[in-house]
């Protein structure tokens, strides 16, 4: 994998943390650990996110059911409205 190389620093504590976690969890290095992290991260967010779209979705009004028949009348709303911009 390529990537960008990252430098940071960490507290001696921080950094004897993560040497642990390497050795307990198998990770053969530091950046694999980190990027580890860091999908995780994403993860969460991504979920967090879902969930504030779902809730979104349940206070934005009544259900609709969206069946053929919906799309039915949808697609003869649209030919209504051309017929007229036409006429």
């Amino acid at each position: 994998m390529t990537g960008t190389t990252m430098n940071i620093s960490l507290p001696e504590v921080m950094k004897d943390f993560v040497d642990t976690q390497l050795h307990a969890g198998g990770y053969s290095t530091t950046s694999e650990y980190v990027r580890e992290l860091i999908r995780k991260d994403q993860i969460t967010k991504a979920e967090a996110r879902l969930k504030e779209l779902l809730i979104e979705g349940l206070n934005s009004g009544p259900a609709v059911i969206v069946d053929e028949n919906f799309f039915a009348q949808m697609k003869a709303r649209v030919k209504a409205r051309r017929t007229n911009a036409a006429a």
